[in-house]
Formats: structure tokens, sequence, C-alpha cells
């Protein structure tokens, strides 16, 4: 079965931008997987199980979570923070998110270390 990967980011935010750097060693090292770089005001196509990776702010390593309870609901980065969450948070709420991994990335770790840590959650999943 194809996997789809959701991952969010801005180019224009250095803080924000970490997982957008490591998606093309990524996309040459799992050619299975489908990654998709989506806008959180974009209506998105859920999958039942939804796999995130995105910047979070307030880690020191590589982590994944498998629920939005751990984060807050205030920005953390920008607005793109906020908009991202509130719509997974709504999903949630009208039952259209089922299962949920995110893939949490320290926006100031580097690209390499990045890059095996999340690769080996991706190989785990």
């Amino acid at each position: 079965m194809q996997m789809n990967v959701f991952v969010f980011g801005n180019p224009d935010i250095e803080e924000d931008s970490l997982p957008l750097r490591i998606l093309p060693h990524l996309q040459k090292e799992f050619s299975n997987i489908v990654f998709e770089t989506l806008d959180p005001n974009e209506d998105w196509n859920i999958p039942e199980n939804l796999v995130i990776i995105d910047t979070v702010v307030g880690i020191k390593d590589v982590t994944a979570l498998d629920s939005l309870d751990a984060f807050e609901s205030a920005p953390r980065v920008s607005l793109h923070d906020f908009d991202a969450y509130t719509n997974l948070r709504l999903l949630q709420k009208l039952g259209k998110l089922k299962k949920i991994k995110i893939i949490g990335v320290p926006p100031d770790m580097e690209e390499d270390i990045a890059f095996e840590k999340v690769k080996k959650i991706l190989d785990a999943h």
C-alpha cells in the first residue's frame, strides 16, 4: 500500500524551513512514499492514516507524536503553524481524522541529522 506524507514548512522563514530542506533527500530515499507539500489553508484529501512532517518549536530531537494533545493552540513560528493546527483540530472534531502521526523536527537541527532521524521513523512506519 502506498503511503502519503504531508510536509509543512515555509521556505521563506529559516526556523520553519527544515522539513522542506530535507524533502528532496526523503523523496530520493523513499520512492514508495508520496510526499505532498501543502498549505495549511488548502483543502486536504485526508488519508485514513495521516502522516505529517513539520517543524515543532520546543523540542530538542526529532519526535514522533500520535496525538494533537501534545501541542499548544498558539502559533509558534508563523501563522502557518496556527492554521495547520486549527485545521487538524477541526478535522478531528468532524471525525475525518482517524489516525495521525506527526514527525516533528526542531527548527535548529542540522539537515543531515534531521534527515537520518526522520528516515528512521519512516522506515519503522
